[in-house]
């Protein structure tokens, strides 16, 4: 009985550099839909005075 070895890797380069590309297309659809939708946001500037009794300083 003998064994034969595959020499051949293109096909598995192949498959993997088909499934390389579907991932990365599938992650940038999911960005530019997160993109599309307007989530809410704050209408006015939230602004909190910081006495300067809280700094101290770190040599």
């Amino acid at each position: 009985m003998q064994f034969t070895r595959k020499t051949s890797h293109s096909k598995n380069i192949l498959g993997l550099g088909i499934k390389l590309c579907l991932a990365i297309s599938l992650i940038l659809g999911l960005i530019f839909a997160l993109n599309k939708i307007d989530f809410p946001a704050p209408k006015k500037e939230i602004e909190k005075i910081i006495p300067n009794e809280n700094f101290k300083i770190v040599k």
